[in-house]
């Protein structure tokens, strides 16, 4: 017998609910803030990855899928925001409408170890806002995020933000960084030794406790930001405490990809343990300049969708549901059915039949794992008064009803 692959799930029926209430909101959501959808491929080029995230990420150094098709090196998509900026400029976007809000929903991949809430394909909703260095821009980014979360019924997460600079500034942070850990390399563990000779401002993201509190002594401010970026990262604070977002200034705060630069933040819920991340997003500003295409800022963010499902009390929940389950008994009323039941679906409402020609007692336990609202039984006595008999599952009243009547007794 086949099996999925490590790291790799199946999502069940019994989970789509979820999946479709996160989706639905999104969708939702992301239209009350303009933003519009986009779909580009799983698969891209591997230079994509390489010069965007940056060579010596983990993304790229471990985790990428990679498929060789002779000379061709392509990779299945690890994150949204490469993919969406070539995009953009392949499709001329910055032309026909220089300012865009997009999102997205769909599947990523990343060769990692699997555990709990993080798999080699999982799915991001995010979104990217392209044409503006607006702090007010870092905001709404910020603030949508909040929105969504709370649509999801999510709630005790936390908000942390930072800002990384311009790429002077983030010079300036490395070489402090580099001086300050230069007598401590010893106690980094491995990874971070490594990290520190080709991106030291990764030490900064390593989730290992003992290095977590070495940079934690470090006693990090916001000093090597210029007076441009100190003064737009303000503007970003003040924004959030004006739409009153809770807020936490993190300056360890990082993100494991090469090309963010000012605004930074994680959205994080303490139900999930030490991998408590659900969510994390920031600005890029030189990232469509690095791809071809004119100086412009930039800003996006994503959700785990995996991690959200995980939070307690969130969106494992199922959607309402007033599906109709019709049982037949007999030819000539399963006939008849068969164009009820064609009705019944022209009209919007959901419904099903008994496929199985169960008895009546199977058809109705049938209804009841299927999570009917109503069942329609309808035999030779209803036939002949022109009638059906409507049955609710929730009291197990039950009355008779005429056909001609139906469509509206089902939408009451």
């Amino acid at each position: 017998m086949f099996k999925r692959i490590p790291g790799t799930k199946d999502i069940l029926p019994s989970e789509t609910p979820a999946w479709q209430t996160a989706e639905a909101e999104a969708r939702r959501i992301f239209s009350l803030y303009n933003y519009q959808e986009i779909r580009t491929p799983i698969i891209e080029e591997a230079s994509l990855f390489n010069r965007t995230l940056g060579s010596a990420t983990e993304i790229v150094q471990k985790q990428m899928f990679l498929i060789h098709n002779q000379e061709d090196l392509y990779a299945l998509r690890p994150e949204g925001t490469a993919s969406i900026v070539r995009s953009y400029l392949e499709n001329n976007l910055e032309k026909t409408r220089g300012f865009q809000k997009l999102y997205y929903i769909g599947p990523m991949f990343r060769f990692e170890r699997p555990q709990k809430g993080r798999l080699r394909q999982f799915h991001h909703i995010g979104a990217e806002a392209i044409g503006s260095e607006e702090a007010d821009l870092d905001v709404e980014i910020i603030s949508l995020a909040a929105e969504m979360l709370k649509n999801f019924g999510i709630s005790g997460h936390q908000i942390k933000i930072n800002s990384l600079g311009c790429p002077l500034d983030k010079k300036k942070l490395s070489d402090t960084l580099k001086k300050e850990l230069s007598g401590r390399m010893d106690l980094l563990c491995p990874d971070c030794r490594t990290r520190a000779q080709n991106n030291i401002l990764r030490v900064l993201d390593c989730k290992n406790d003992s290095c977590r509190q070495i940079v934690k002594d470090l006693g990090l401010k916001e000093e090597y930001l210029c007076p441009d970026c100190h003064e737009h990262f303000a503007g970003v604070k003040r924004g959030l405490e004006d739409l009153g977002i809770p807020f936490k200034t993190d300056p360890r705060l990082v993100r494991g990809l090469d090309y963010y630069n000012r605004t930074v933040f994680e959205i994080s819920h303490d139900g999930l343990g030490s991998q408590d991340a659900i969510g994390a997003g920031g600005r890029y500003n030189n990232l469509v300049h690095e791809l071809g295409g004119p100086e412009m800022g930039a800003a996006g963010f994503a959700f785990g969708v995996e991690r959200l499902l995980l939070v307690p009390n969130s969106l494992n929940r199922t959607l309402p549901q007033k599906l109709v389950y019709l049982v037949t008994l007999g030819k000539e009323a399963r006939r008849a059915g068969i164009k009820i039941l064609n009705r019944i679906r022209n009209a919007g409402i959901p419904a099903d039949i008994d496929y199985l020609n169960k008895s009546l007692k199977g058809a109705l336990r049938s209804a009841n794992d299927a999570g009917a609202a109503f069942v329609l039984i309808l035999g030779e006595d209803e036939l002949k008064k022109n009638s059906i008999s409507m049955k609710n599952m929730s009291d197990g009243s039950q009355k008779e009803v005429g056909l001609d009547n139906l469509i509206g007794e089902l939408k009451c």
